[in-house]
């Protein structure tokens, strides 16, 4: 069973924070089920953008651990091509979450679906 939207962004945020790479909600979503988008700010301009996985991406050990997988959607963008993604977003889906870590290196701590083959 997986856990809450709003326990994993708030057990992320603790997380990422306490590995003095700052994060924040930029907007809060649906709490028990909404979809998490991460922007990444590189520090130099760029960003990139994270949104979850395709269902198609889980399997049957991901599902038992509750993770959750996430994708690159945008990578080394500016930030306005990020908002028009967002803005898309909230015309298909307006219960989605929106985080944002800040790191040079362009680290997330997420679990990538390619990762995973």
């Amino acid at each position: 069973m997986r856990i809450t939207s709003d326990l994993w962004v708030a057990a992320y945020l603790r997380t990422r924070n306490a590995k003095h790479k700052p994060s924040v909600l930029m907007r809060r979503g649906a709490s028990e089920a909404g979809a998490i988008f991460l922007r990444v700010d590189r520090l130099d301009g760029t960003f990139d953008l994270y949104q979850p996985a395709s269902q198609f991406a889980y399997r049957d050990e991901h599902i038992a651990r509750g993770e959750r997988l996430f994708e690159p959607c945008l990578q080394g963008v500016n930030v306005f091509d990020v908002m028009d993604k967002i803005e898309a977003e909230e015309k298909f889906d307006g219960d989605f979450w929106l985080l944002e870590t800040e790191c040079p290196e362009g680290s997330h701590d997420l679990i990538l679906a390619d990762e995973m083959d």
